[in-house]
């Protein structure tokens, strides 16, 4: 009686595992659902952002910037492999997005007042995402439940210096000790969340969809981008009292619509069709999204609030404050798609190259009007843009 009860449990969760069929590489609804929250998460980190960007503000930041983005793409790994049709696999992403928006809300007080509570929150949608893969892989794919058993082990290490930063008092340790729980989620995977007692299989892998990753990343982009907008919009509206006002709404539109144009017009298809071709689907996932995405990312949320100080402060002379914001999200933008454009085709955009050049002549241009530098930051960007739409059908002509 116990093997039968036995096998029908470990029936019942193999119907919680994705199938290999015409529809597996496609985004599903819920998928779509809990992408929702990040969207609230980024618009209250570029609030913030805007609101306070001095140098300990960047550090903040970049932490904050390291977590979201890493809770959300070890999620998406985790839906990958996982039939989110299924009952109980939509509960734990409905889950997800409730323990989502908690964190979004505790993010403009992170190193504040919220400490605590976004280091809690933080920690227990990491732990309860392995926990949960854990018990569905367990008794169904060994080495799948192998590899989350070790890698719930490092999360679990990674939250006790989360929760000890949201304890201290003191803004420096509260910064080491965040720092040390990111270090110790982005090496993980480098190392294979190696654990001792707990042997790495030869040939342990998870298997992974490479055409779905490279769909959902495409899709976190647009929201990056969607975010952009939303932002730009925003704040427009409350300072579209001039000309030179609507010259600048216009030309961070622009910048928003060529960074997509970069991003998709090219560069996601190679990343899509390698990582569907690839025979090391994990290594390349790595590669691409876990680490190659993290700067374009960051680079568009960069982006939108040096959008924000360009639209409110129009007339104001650049200060290193600005121009970080202004043309660094630009140059953060073009190095992630050189990274992924070189490992998925290798192929070396020199438009990106002279454009990260010319962004950063305009970067070091202190005194600048804000202005000058978003209108100048945008035309670098349609200039890379048109750059690379022409060589690539030259390429394609020559090649025929």
């Amino acid at each position: 009686m116990k093997s039968t009860a036995s096998d029908t449990e470990d029936k019942e969760k193999s119907n919680l595992i994705r199938q290999e069929d015409a529809d597996a590489s496609k985004a599903t609804f819920p998928e779509l659902f809990f992408d929702l929250v990040f969207v609230f998460a980024l618009i209250q980190l570029s609030h913030t952002l805007a609101k306070d960007f001095g140098s300990t503000a960047l550090v903040e930041a970049a932490i904050i910037i390291l977590s979201l983005w890493w809770l959300w793409v070890q999620i998406t790994w985790l839906t990958n492999m996982l039939n989110t049709e299924a009952g109980p696999v939509r509960l734990f992403l409905f889950a997800m997005m409730f323990t989502g928006v908690l964190l979004a809300i505790a993010l403009p007080k992170a190193f504040s007042d919220q400490a605590l509570a976004f280091a809690a929150i933080y920690s227990v949608m990491q732990i309860g995402r392995s926990l949960f893969a854990l018990y569905v892989f367990k008794g169904v794919d060994h080495e799948n439940a192998l590899t989350f058993s070790r890698m719930a082990i490092w999360l679990a290490a990674s939250s006790v210096f989360w929760i000890a930063g949201g304890l201290s008092s003191t803004l420096g340790w509260q910064i080491a000790l965040w720092g040390v729980a990111i270090g110790i989620e982005y090496v993980g995977p480098l190392v294979k969340y190696y654990a001792p007692g707990l042997k790495t299989g030869k040939d342990e892998r998870l298997h992974l969809s490479g055409e779905h990753l490279a769909e959902r990343c495409a899709l976190f982009v647009i929201i990056c981008l969607g975010e952009t907008i939303l932002t730009t919009g925003r704040t427009a509206t409350e300072y579209m009292n001039s000309g030179l006002t609507f010259v600048v709404f216009c030309s961070a539109f622009a910048t928003t619509i060529l960074m997509w144009w970069i991003y998709f017009h090219h560069g996601q298809e190679k990343v899509s069709e390698k990582a569907d071709d690839t025979g090391e689907p994990e290594k390349i996932a790595q590669n691409l999204f876990n680490y190659g995405h993290l700067p374009i990312v960051t680079g568009i949320i960069l982006t939108a609030v040096g959008e924000d100080f360009s639209l409110s402060h129009s007339q104001d002379p650049s200060t290193w404050r600005e121009a970080l914001a202004i043309a660094g999200g630009p140059i953060l933008f073009l190095a992630g798609n050189i990274g992924v454009k070189v490992a998925s085709s290798y192929i070396r955009p020199v438009s990106h190259f002279v454009g990260i050049g010319v962004l950063l002549v305009l970067l070091l241009l202190q005194g600048m009007p804000l202005y000058a530098l978003q209108i100048g930051c945008a035309s670098v960007l349609g200039i890379v843009a048109a750059w690379e739409y022409v060589a690539l059908r030259n390429n394609a002509t020559n090649s025929a």
